[in-house]
């Protein structure tokens, strides 16, 4: 199996990182079979040099240095907090309009009297929804909410933990979320899997400092015309892509109008 490229120069390739798939080989995983950096390099027939990460059940925009100058600067980028990270997440509950989680976190496997690591990610809702269905024989509705997560530090799982430490743990979430919820999730889409979207990335250009947009090809909002849903996108041929517009998009969203997006 390829997988698609989003933007390749002599410096650097931003490839589409498919849920389920590893960024590289780890013990943790040791029956997984799927990694993007031996893909990569195999599809691309050249080394390629790790510089981020995402969990293995995140899809979408993951980047790749081509040589190990971009990668030196790359990865200097990302520890300066240079790199703007932009991910979509389905949530539960309505979640509030505008959030700042200030949140330090220790790493996951790190002993418990281990120092904590500061850890900022900024939160802005932009879609709630109330399903008339029972999730929780507490409630008579199902609620939920789509989250745009910006993390200002890297800490990982950081996303992950700082909204199950808001009450609105991401749906699919087999370790920070709700095992019942997940499952009434799973069985409501169709599909079993981590709701979170690696959806926009911007870095400076390793080579002169350029401003770099990457972007997944999901769209929020959906189309709203007939040429804009039949103008081509990378959802015609990633399956992730297409879980979110087929799975999640049809749902009876309703968006926050600017002035509502607050806390």
């Amino acid at each position: 199996m390829s997988l698609a490229l989003l933007w390749r120069d002599e410096h650097l390739v931003a490839v589409y990182k498919p849920a389920g798939w590893l960024v590289h080989r780890t013990g943790l995983d040791a029956g997984e079979t799927r990694f993007v950096l031996q893909t990569l390099r195999d599809q691309l027939g050249r080394h390629v040099y790790p510089v981020h990460r995402l969990d293995k059940g995140t899809c979408g925009v993951l980047v790749m240095a081509l040589t190990p100058q971009a990668a030196r600067t790359l990865s200097e980028a990302f520890a300066a907090q240079a790199v703007r990270k932009r991910y979509l997440a389905l949530v539960r509950g309505w979640a509030p309009g505008q959030a700042q989680v200030d949140h330090p976190l220790r790493p996951d496997d790190a002993s418990p009297d281990a120092p904590v690591q500061p850890a900022i990610t900024h939160l802005r809702c932009l879609a709630r929804l109330e399903l008339p269905e029972a999730s929780d024989p507490r409630f008579a509705t199902t609620r939920a909410s789509l989250v745009l997560a910006e993390p200002a530090t890297g800490r990982r799982h950081q996303i992950r933990r700082h909204l199950k430490h808001i009450a609105h743990p991401i749906l699919g979430d087999a370790t920070h979320g709700k095992g019942p919820l997940n499952r009434w999730w799973a069985a409501r889409l169709g599909l079993q899997r981590l709701w979170l979207h690696a959806w926009q990335l911007e870095l400076p250009h390793p080579a002169d400092g350029r401003p770099l947009a990457l972007h997944s090809g999901l769209r929020w909002p959906p189309a709203a015309t007939a040429a804009e849903a039949e103008a081509p996108t990378h959802a015609d041929t990633l399956p992730c892509l297409r879980d979110w517009q087929q799975r999640v998009w049809p749902l009876p969203w309703q968006p926050l109008a600017p002035e509502h997006q607050k806390a």
